[in-house]
């Protein structure tokens, strides 16, 4: 912790003794608050007793920035970071023009969620679900829905389904800590669920179930993405699909159509109009 704070003093006092050091931060730094010193410090008044009077002095307070409790909750897990391209993800920039009738469903859908979060966070019915077709925005949307919540203090593990097993199978020493981080933080969001294979492999089945299973138990918030809908996800195992489904039975859309359903071959329809 000292040498954190050493480090922020000796970056704001750089940044204060040279205008290109400040130039540099607007591009260089993914948190523009703290110059990713996950904190900073804050000028405060605290009473002190000076020769038995009591007396306001000036201090310097170190505060935690926000982006740090984001990172804290990914560290367990190097895919999890929060990366600059994450915090990117919001719904204004979600493009609607021209897009499918479900599709515009599903963004009211994760928008309704985000918006009323807080009211329904500890409920039966408090998760989200987007399913289907790839390229049809769901990572987008979840991820516009984790950027809200951790805008409200809320601490959300982002967990990318295939680099995410792979990185617990790579070192088993961690894998009750991990699979304890995925039980237990605010919000889980578990991305491409089921992706990578044609039939999911008994390890992740068995470490899926534990980890829905304790948050179905203790009402603790998911969000998923996936190409499967919940009746492929109960003919894997039904006990786990249909604990999804109830958590998700408020908010769950399913995104199933051609391709023109996928953005990214759109806008590649789109160049060729234009050419």
């Amino acid at each position: 912790m000292l040498e954190m704070l050493n480090r922020a003093r000796a970056n704001q006092e750089s940044s204060r003794a040279s205008g290109l050091s400040s130039i540099k931060t607007e591009t260089s730094y993914q948190c523009q608050e703290c110059k990713d010193n996950e904190g900073y410090f804050v000028k405060v008044e605290e009473e002190m007793s000076v020769k038995g009077v009591p007396t306001m002095v000036p201090m310097d307070r170190w505060v935690d920035c926000k982006c740090k409790r984001n990172r804290d909750i990914g560290r367990t897990f190097k895919s999890s970071k929060i990366t600059e391209e994450f915090l990117l993800k919001r719904f204004e920039n979600f493009g609607l023009e021209r897009r499918p009738a479900i599709i515009r469903s599903a963004f009211q859908t994760a928008k309704v969620y985000a918006d009323n979060f807080q009211q329904l966070r500890n409920s039966r019915e408090n998760s989200i679900c987007l399913l289907g077709n790839p390229g049809s925005g769901k990572t987008h949307l979840l991820m516009a829905v984790a950027n809200e919540l951790m805008n409200q203090n809320v601490k959300v593990l982002y967990f990318p389904w295939v680099e995410g097993f792979n990185e617990i199978k790579d070192d088993l020493s961690q894998m009750d800590e991990r699979i304890s981080r995925l039980q237990k933080v605010d919000v889980l969001f578990i991305d491409d669920m089921w992706k990578g294979r044609k039939s999911p492999t008994e390890f992740q089945i068995e470490q899926a179930f534990a980890i829905i299973n304790y948050r179905y138990m203790e009402k603790k918030p998911i969000l998923i993405s996936s190409e499967r809908s919940i009746d492929q996800m109960c003919d894997i195992d039904e006990a786990l699909g249909s604990r999804i489904n109830e958590m998700c039975k408020d908010f769950r859309i399913v995104m199933k159509g051609g391709r023109e359903l996928n953005y990214r071959l759109r806008e590649e329809e789109v160049q060729w109009e234009l050419l």
